[in-house]
């Protein structure tokens, strides 16, 4: 049986990065809680930068094209999704992506946001800002532009600009080469020193069109590197302090755990988002049965709850579409015609919903939004300033909050900006939803 799997390569094999990363004399490597949070930054950088993956079938998105069925790529797509799609790592799993690959009906190759989202293509992806902050151990990405000494605490510019100086878990951003232009920012994953300690080479890892890239640089190509673009290297010495209350150990995703593991993919079905996700309530669930292996279908069994929602007798190869408006985990599996079981696919079906005050809401003023969920819990509400990509705002949402069914939005929120984006973010154990609005400031 075919199986996917997650490559992590360690760079430089006889010079490691850190005595954290090299294996020990017994050839064991120390846990997760042993390692510091820089390790942790290399470790879970490289869950998406080294995963390697095959379309099934053309049609997947790509800047400037598509991606070639049956060519392997290394590294997650690049794909500034927005509210549309779902960011890997943080709204789904990695396997729920790699899941998505496998079925030639999923979203990957049926979904293009080129022209729908502004800097996206495939459906499921990454970006810069959500790489390095699933890195650096968030539960929501920080944009490019706030990464830095002058919009968080606990991080600051680099003394020497230099190869010489460059650590792992280091930031290199890049400013916008024009007013309201995009920026961008590199994560440092490993520095290379010869005998007598001096940095020979410096990797700098990304997320890019068309994925994730890793690149062992010179200290001299480095050097040019930073020089270019008025490139900035930063350092975060207190973790926390940059991070705030956004820690990914607040929330279930990102799911580092699940993320590193080498999953089993389905091979009699699949659903159009993959596997292991979450449906907004009435949202179509298209279950592509391939039935690879020819082994004939007797029965289609959908579960809610572990009780039967529906059987369907010899449904054959191909789509079957169902709505559900009862919200709940589910699963769907086949029963076999030797009447053996198929692994199952699990996802689940959610309402995620809010209500502005009115269409217009006063300048730095507290104000209260109110919330609906149902099989998820409402986590964040993210703002962002449609005419400033430096001002953005998370409003994390208590189990108060929750069971009040609504949540205070500080005066600080709407000072700035006279039209705002508002996402709400609920998530559960299958991955995250989002439902954005867009609100009217006014004086």
């Amino acid at each position: 049986m075919r199986t996917l799997t997650i490559a992590l390569f360690v760079g430089f094999c006889c010079l490691p990065v850190f005595a954290d990363e090299a294996a020990s004399e017994t050839g064991e490597t120390k846990p997760d809680d042993s390692l510091t949070w820089q390790d942790k930054s290399v470790k879970y950088a490289r869950i998406m930068s080294r995963v390697k993956w095959t379309p099934v079938a053309d049609g997947m998105p790509r800047r400037g094209g598509h991606f070639t069925a049956g060519q392997e790529y290394t590294g997650v797509p690049y794909s500034s999704v927005k509210h549309v799609g779902r960011y890997i790592g943080f709204d789904i799993f990695l396997k729920t992506f790699l899941a998505a690959v496998e079925n030639p009906k999923s979203v990957l190759y049926t979904e293009n946001l080129y022209g729908q989202v502004k800097n996206a293509e495939c459906y499921y992806g990454k970006v810069c800002s959500s790489y390095t902050s699933y890195a650096l151990q968030c539960g929501i990405w920080y944009v490019s532009k706030v990464h830095g000494p002058r919009f968080r605490d606990g991080v600051s510019l680099v003394a020497l600009q230099s190869a010489q100086a460059a650590q792992p878990g280091d930031v290199i951003y890049t400013p916008p080469a024009s007013k309201n232009g995009g920026s961008h920012v590199e994560l440092v994953t490993e520095v290379v020193r010869s005998e007598d300690g001096k940095v020979t080479h410096v990797r700098i890892e990304e997320s890019r069109p068309q994925t994730t890239s890793n690149t062992l640089r010179s200290a001299k190509a480095f050097d040019e590197h930073l020089a270019s673009r008025n490139r900035e290297l930063y350092r975060i010495a207190d973790l926390d302090a940059w991070r705030g209350n956004n820690k990914a150990e607040a929330f279930l995703f990102p799911n580092y755990e699940d993320d590193s593991a080498t999953p089993q993919i389905n091979r009699v079905l699949l659903l159009d988002r993959g596997d292991w996700v979450p449906y907004h309530k009435g949202q179509a669930v298209k279950i592509n049965l391939m039935d690879r292996d020819d082994q004939g279908i007797r029965t289609l069994v959908i579960k809610r709850d572990g009780e039967i929602v529906e059987e369907i007798k010899h449904p054959g190869k191909g789509v079957l579409e169902r709505s559900f408006t009862i919200c709940g985990d589910y699963t769907a599996h086949c029963v076999m015609n030797d009447g053996s079981l198929s692994q199952a696919c699990e996802f689940a079906v959610c309402e995620l919903d809010f209500t502005l005050p009115t269409a217009n809401v006063l300048r730095a003023t507290s104000w209260e939004l109110a919330l609906t969920s149902d099989n998820m819990d409402a986590i964040i509400v993210y703002f962002k300033n449609s005419a400033d990509g430096h001002d953005e705002h998370n409003v994390f949402i208590s189990e108060e909050d929750r069971r009040a069914g609504k949540v205070t939005i500080p005066a600080s929120v709407t000072r700035n900006a006279n039209k705002m984006q508002v996402w709400l973010i609920g998530e559960n154990q299958y991955g995250r939803l989002k439902k954005r609005r867009d609100l009217q400031v006014t004086d």
